[in-house]
This record gives structure tokens, sequence and C-alpha cells, in this order.
């Protein structure tokens, strides 16, 4: 089920003033490196929407709204959590722990991350690096 996509007006509402805006830089920094379908979906049995980036069929990440909260997801596959493994020292304790805490499903370990503001926006363009190299100059 396709749940239509919130006016601007309607996600700041849901989300609040400050997160509306860490959603908008997300967003932002996200495109701003990657030429991408974008989705949105509803939010499953946890959150109100989604909104999915995506390209030739395999998605880089998502971006989960509801009340007040907004959730950033990455799901890695074998390759790309041997590649994080290597260099796992260049990232924050805070990006460690989420890495540690995740669950290994049969298709990747699906990473959530809960975003109150932008302090792991830099870890997090890392992480879709390793996903895929950025589409755009």
């Amino acid at each position: 089920m396709t749940k239509n996509e919130p006016t601007p007006n309607e996600l700041n509402t849901l989300l609040g003033d400050h997160l509306f805006t860490v959603w908008q830089e997300v967003c932002s920094q996200v495109e701003e490196k990657y030429d991408m379908e974008k989705l949105w979906n509803t939010g499953g049995k946890k959150w109100d929407y989604e909104y999915k980036y995506r390209r030739g069929g395999k998605t880089l990440c998502a971006l989960y709204a509801k009340d007040h909260s907004i959730g950033f997801m990455v799901i890695f596959g074998k390759a790309e959590r041997e590649k994080f493994e290597a260099e796992q020292e260049n990232y924050s304790p805070a990006m460690l722990k989420v890495y540690e805490e995740s669950v290994t499903y049969h298709d990747g370990k699906w990473m959530m991350f809960a975003l109150t503001d932008l302090s792991l926006m830099e870890e997090l363009l890392k992480l879709l690096r390793i996903k895929r190299r950025p589409n755009k100059k």
C-alpha cells in the first residue's frame, strides 16, 4: 500500500520544526551526491512515512518519519559489512554501537539510526559511499 506524499507542511507538523530542518538537510545532502528515484511509502507498523532512495531496483537508504522522530536506514550486504569492518576505527562510538546492535538478516545488516540532529551526517554519507559511489559531480 502506498501512502501519498506528505506536503512539506504535513511533514513539518509531524516532525516539528527542528526535525523537519534535519530531514530537509539529510535529503539535500543525499540528493547532492546521488541521482536516485525517490519513493514515498507507508512506514509499516512503526513509522508514518518511508522515503526511499533507489536506483536500478537497489535501495541506497531510506528515511522514516513519525511523531517527532526520524529514522535513517542503511542495509549492508556481506561485502559491504566486510568493507565497513575493515575501516571501523574511522567511525564514532555512536556509529559503531548502531552497527553492533543491528540485526543481520538473510539479506543484510539493517542499520537504523535515530536522527535528532546532523551530528552523524558525515558518517552516514561514508556509509552510503560504501554502498554505492556517488553518481553526481
